[in-house]
Parts: C-alpha cells; structure tokens; sequence
C-alpha cells in the first residue's frame, strides 16, 4: 500500500479488486483509500472520502457501490455515512445514522438493506441498532440487543437471521450472543461461548455453523487467546 494503516477496512468488489479505506498511522487518521489489483499485484490509488476515520465499517452493497459506516479519530466519533462507487471512483455522503459509533459492525441482509449493531464512543457501549436502506439512503432504528457491546462480531446465517456473538465495554468482555430476525426486527439470546471475548473473528463455514476464534479475554486490551468455538444454528448451542 502507499501508506501503514491500521484500523482500515477492505473490501472486495464485483470487479474483483479489493478497497482499502481508511485507518490510522500513530495518530495519522486517513481519508485517503486504495485499490489492490489480484491481476497484476499492484495498488493504485482511489478517490479519497470526506472524512478520516478508523475503526469504522465497509460493506458492498448489492448496486455494487460500498457504505462505510461511522468510525472516528482520536478526537471524534462519527455518526456519517459515505458511498464509493467503484465505477467512477468517487465518494458520495449518504443519511447520517442515529448515533455516532465506533467498533461497531455491519452486514448486508438477505432484503438488502445493511444492518449496523452496537459499538461506541470513547466513553460508552451501545446495545442499539440501524437499518440503511440503500433506495433511499435513509437509516431507521431497530430493536436493540440486550447488552451493550463493541469489538463483536456479526454473521448472517443461511436462514437470514444475524448473529452478534462476544465483544464488550471497557469494563469486561462478553460471553453472550443475540440473534436478529429480519422479519421482526427482534433480538433473541441463544446460547453463550465457553469463553469471554472480544476483538475476535467469526465465519460461517459451508455447513452453516459459525467459528469463532482468539480475541481478547477479561476486558478490552486483556489477555489475547487461543481458542475457538462453533456455533451450531440448528442447536444454538457452542462447542
């Protein structure tokens, strides 16, 4: 890349390069963002966004165009939203959530619109969250989890429903998982992980569970780990 970043985002397009946006650099907080080209190996630089920020989300929507979502500097946390359009490389603003947030996350429902949960600011968790509807560039609020986390994880499953396992506040990591049905707009407990943690991945492998793996346990910036655990959707149940 043309610069170290951290705290950035990539996301791969329909044309199949990958957007790199965003990040920090010891304080440096970016706007700029890159294109990586699998066919030739290189990076080439893109249109830059409106506002620098970390820790913020990017997901493709199904018009093809990205929405980055929140993240901040040092000073601010962010409630705007942006729209890259990979066609003409240029970064348009969209509707502004709710509420600023940071460590938050995003995912592409199967309806199309783009659900955001959680995260925070400098000083809290939330347990809220927003639907973008592309068609209009609008966000409406939703049912809210029943804790408040940040640096979680969100996988949509095979059956349309989200789930938001671990992350925490600044206090303690979290267990817990919660999933989210599209059709109601309601948040349910399943099953929790043997272990806290936050700052973790997630995937949903082809047999529809999800693995979770390493994070952070016993608070944010905690003792990092090793473990893994699955999530059976069918159960809801981890082992």
């Amino acid at each position: 890349m043309s610069l170290p970043r951290e705290g950035h985002t990539e996301t791969l397009l329909t044309n199949g390069k990958v957007l790199v946006t965003g990040g920090n650099n010891h304080g440096d907080y970016q706007h700029s963002a890159e294109l990586y080209d699998p066919s030739t190996g290189t990076w080439t630089t893109t249109g830059s966004m409106k506002y620098p920020r970390a820790r913020h989300t990017a997901v493709l929507l199904k018009n093809g165009k990205v929405l980055v979502t929140g993240g901040g500097t040092l000073i601010e946390v962010y409630s705007s939203a942006e729209l890259y359009d990979p066609s003409t490389g240029i970064w348009t603003t969209t509707g502004s959530m709710h509420s600023e947030r940071m460590s938050h996350t995003a995912s592409l429902l199967t309806n199309g619109k783009v659900l955001v949960t959680a995260g925070g600011t400098y000083v809290d968790s939330f347990s809220s969250a927003e639907l973008y509807d592309p068609s209009t560039g609008n966000w409406t609020t939703t049912g809210s989890m029943k804790y408040p986390r940040a640096w979680h994880t969100a996988s949509l499953l095979t059956n349309g429903q989200v789930l938001v396992a671990g992350g925490g506040t600044y206090v303690d990591s979290l267990s817990s998982a919660e999933l989210y049905d599209p059709s109601t707009g309601n948040w349910t407990t399943t099953g929790n992980m043997d272990c806290k943690r936050d700052t973790h991945t997630a995937s949903v492998l082809t047999n529809g569970k999800v693995l979770v793996t390493g994070g952070h346990g016993g608070g944010h910036g905690g003792a990092a780990l090793s473990s893994a655990e699955l999530y059976d959707p069918l159960t809801g149940s981890w082992t």
